[in-house]
């Protein structure tokens, strides 16, 4: 089955676009563009990972981003092994071809000298999460001060992107060879995000971004409630922050998302309007192997949520207790109205949908949306590293694949 549809041009970086016109798009396309980096043991570590976020030119041409780099928790209290320390997270570009995403250019991300940055955690003050980074023989690895996780993806109209993070969080101006331009945080920068974001809990930062289309704010929405007072919080808490950072002056505004339980984390935002946005929301469940799995888009308004910003650390305070420590009824009755949400689409609804980490939304137009998932490199496990199997996908190595679906109903 294809899917026709014409769409608008967002971003055009190469001289052999095709004219716009209207384009297939099959049920499904596979990134077809899988090296192995390195192995560990028995177990190849594949590149691969392009599934973090993703974006669109709006020509059948897509951008698709990594993550920090192959990575697995370690056997001694927040310690990361990365296999491939030197790798440099980086952005894809892919063309769409009947039903192959084939690559044709990598974009490498670099700091603002111009020199290839790692995806090795910052130091402790400038981001850092407190986690230590090995190498495979148990090696403690040096950070990194341009160090980025990225996350959230948002390609603009001149060929730069902004991206997101999830160590600082940073939010990061790339321009279109992929060298950072500027750079906020809540910590070191001259336009600062607001301090409670340094409460991020470690691997659960700013994991969707996206822009508003009148182009004035970036929007990012972090994965988990922050700890904040601490990380008592992480039994209880189901608020996640919805961050609007104006571009023009460095003010911020936030809002407040509801999950649907503590099992559930945020993986993407993406903008409809400038008050209305897709989320996507999902366990952390592989569908074949799990009982249960949640993976579901749902559509957001902002325009009656309550603004809660404040320069407080701990944020806004309701009485001597933080937002993450409230309860839904505690916020009411506070006052505090937390964005709307509706089903757009249920993932799991794709028939045979093999992934445990969808991650990158993409809208096409009012009745086509994009997904694809994160495939962390082919590799799993805790201690020692192990092949990343999906049951669905003939029990072989998960790999990169986008989904094209039509929502519940029409976007606009």
């Amino acid at each position: 089955m294809l899917l026709v549809a014409s769409i608008v041009l967002i971003n055009s970086c190469d001289e052999d676009n095709n004219p716009i016109g209207p384009i297939n798009y099959p049920d499904k396309a596979i990134l077809n563009k899988r090296i192995v980096m390195s192995t560990v043991g028995e177990v190849n570590v594949y590149n691969g990972g392009y599934g973090s976020a993703a974006a669109s030119t709006g020509d059948g041409y897509f951008y698709a981003m990594t993550d920090r780099g192959p990575n697995i928790d370690g056997s001694g209290k927040d310690e990361k092994v990365f296999s491939n320390p030197e790798f440099t997270p980086q952005i894809g570009k892919f063309k769409l071809e009947g039903d192959s995403l084939v690559l044709v250019s990598t974009i490498e991300i670099k700091n603002p000298a111009g020199q290839k940055i790692t995806g090795l955690p910052n130091p402790i003050g400038a981001g850092g999460t407190g986690e230590t980074p090995k190498d495979i023989n148990g090696n403690t690895l040096n950070t990194d001060i341009y160090g980025l996780d990225p996350e959230g993806l948002v390609a603009m109209k001149d060929g730069s992107f902004w991206i997101s993070d999830e160590y600082g969080p940073h939010i990061v101006h790339l321009n279109s060879n992929g060298q950072e331009i500027e750079r906020f945080n809540p910590y070191n920068t001259a336009k600062k995000l607001p301090p409670v974001f340094a409460k991020r809990r470690a691997n659960r930062g700013m994991e969707g971004l996206t822009i508003t289309p009148d182009g004035k704010y970036l929007v990012g929405i972090m994965q988990s409630p922050l700890y904040n007072p601490d990380k008592s919080v992480k039994k209880n808490a189901t608020i996640c922050r919805i961050l609007f950072f104006e571009l023009a002056t460095g003010k911020s505004k936030e809002y407040l998302y509801a999950l649907d339980n503590t099992n559930m984390a945020n993986s993407e935002i993406t903008a409809i309007s400038n008050t209305t946005f897709l989320v996507l929301e999902r366990d952390g469940n592989m569908p074949g192997k799990d009982t249960s799995c949640s993976k579901k888009i749902y559509k957001i308004d902002i325009s009656k949520a309550t603004d809660i910003t404040t320069d407080l650390a701990t944020g806004k305070m309701i009485g001597d207790k933080t937002i993450e420590q409230c309860t839904a009824e505690e916020l009411l009755a506070a006052g505090i109205v937390t964005v709307t949400k509706e089903l757009a689409f249920d993932i799991m609804s794709i028939p045979n949908y093999p992934h445990d980490k969808p991650e990158g939304v993409i809208i096409i137009n009012d009745n086509l949306i994009a997904i694809v998932n994160d495939d962390d490199f082919g590799i799993g496990g805790e201690g020692t590293y192990e092949a990343k199997i999906s049951p669905l996908l003939n029990n072989e190595v998960d790999r990169n694949i986008m989904y094209f679906v039509k929502p519940l109903k029409a976007l606009k």
